[in-house]
């Protein structure tokens, strides 16, 4: 081994960057690299990729010897920006990054970074355990065939591509033996599971089999979700399997027609009214979550304010407020922009919705007997995700029925019924 100070993985963005941090870290302690700080860093934002750049030098800086490894979607779309920083060692795409020739001590290239869309398959790697999580995350699908006017991911993805069914149970199989309780779907656009294999199994079918050969898992959760693209399939799968549970995070972006027609999104307001109806009325303690985008470009006062009412009107209480940044490259970036500080207050309007929002699910659960997943700081998470403090210290990975007896500033208290 090259030495023995252990690596680090620093992780930004996505879920399914967590499951790629974890492949890394694997793939490194197979090779022996040692004294080795990996940065796997996000493109969504501007904001997301200047934090990345400040935690290679802060890295650098509190660890002169160590070797700097850079991946993710910021160094796959551009690796020179990277590979020009002097704290920098080493630059991986998104390809690169699953191969375990990557982590080799010595090789010869700084900068190994394929053309993303030529890639047809997702590289498979059996993980057995995430470090200082509790729940684990599933790759069933990366890149994505849509492109989004304000989205760069496409470019540092690829295009859709998807895990065979026999894989992902195998993986399934193996998190739950290894004590895992909760698993989460991850991928870019999940909702496009299928469409490149054999058959094209849609995402819904794919659960059914899951779930039907796995039938020991305790919870399943699913990523971000493009509602036009959810089917019957998936809607009969939250009724026929209690282990799917009742949160749905969806990629909302806006709820203007004529803004998401900018953004070239697939659905329009009333198709997320219906949505979210239709999931309500399958099971009633349904909750949703929403990535949304404040600022986008043209967007007017009253454009703004039907995107607040709908996430009001539908009480979304999870809401992920990402203020518009342009990206270079993106057809969003040519157009005219909103001006900053609008951008900043509507973000901030935005954030205090989902403040309220949540208190309204918080004050919805009260009296209610709620199942929570332990973490390792001895709080714990609801089926709907919803944050609990127990009135006993309990195993971390552990589930607990709780009666939630009132809230305590972020979280719910919960009284433990039984372990």
């Amino acid at each position: 081994m090259s030495s023995q100070i252990p690596n680090k993985v620093i992780t930004f963005g996505c879920r399914l960057n967590i499951y790629e941090s974890q492949v890394m870290q694997d793939l490194m302690a197979k090779e022996g690299l040692g004294n080795t700080i990996l940065i796997n860093t996000c493109a969504v934002t501007a904001e997301a990729e200047r934090q990345a750049l400040q935690s290679i030098r802060k890295a650098k800086r509190e660890n002169p010897t160590a070797k700097i490894i850079v991946t993710g979607c910021a160094a796959q779309i551009n690796p020179e920006k990277f590979a020009a920083m002097p704290e920098v060692d080493r630059v991986l795409g998104n390809q690169e990054k699953m191969k375990e020739t990557s982590f080799l001590a010595e090789i010869p290239q700084k900068v190994l970074v394929n053309d993303i869309m030529s890639i047809k398959e997702t590289a498979t790697h059996l993980v057995k355990s995430f470090d200082g999580k509790t729940r684990a995350f599933m790759e069933i699908q990366n890149g994505c065939n849509h492109r989004c006017t304000f989205c760069i991911i496409p470019y540092g993805r690829g295009n859709s591509r998807s895990v065979p069914l026999g894989a992902l149970v195998d993986q399934t199989r193996l998190l739950v033996d290894q004590g895992y309780q909760e698993i989460i779907l991850t991928g870019v656009d999940i909702t496009a599971y299928g469409e490149d294999l054999p058959g094209t199994p849609t995402l819904g079918k794919m659960i059914r089999r899951l779930l039907t050969n796995v039938p020991q898992l305790k919870r399943l959760r699913l990523s971000s979700l493009d509602p036009v693209e959810v089917d019957e399939d998936l809607f009969q799968a939250f009724v026929d399997f209690p282990q799917l549970v009742p949160h749905v995070h969806i990629s909302l972006q806006a709820g203007d027609d004529l803004i998401l027609k900018r953004m070239k999104r697939r659905h329009l307001r009333q198709d997320i009214i219906n949505f979210c109806d239709k999931m309500r009325t399958l099971r009633p303690d349904m909750v949703f979550g929403a990535d949304v985008i404040a600022g986008f470009p043209t967007e007017t006062e009253d454009q703004f304010q039907n995107t607040y009412d709908l996430l009001k009107d539908q009480k979304i209480s999870y809401l992920h407020v990402f203020p518009y940044s342009p990206r270079p490259g993106t057809p969003a970036a040519r157009m005219p922009q909103v001006e900053k500080a609008t951008i900043k207050n509507r973000a901030a309007q935005l954030r205090a919705l989902g403040k309220e929002n949540l208190h309204h699910l918080f004050q919805q659960l009260q009296g209610q007997v709620c199942e929570i997943l332990i973490e390792r700081d001895h709080t714990g998470r609801t089926e709907h995700f919803a944050p609990v403090k127990p009135d006993q210290t309990l195993e971390p990975g552990s589930l607990a029925k709780v009666e939630i007896i009132g809230i305590d500033g972020n979280f719910l208290c919960g009284k433990v019924l039984s372990t």
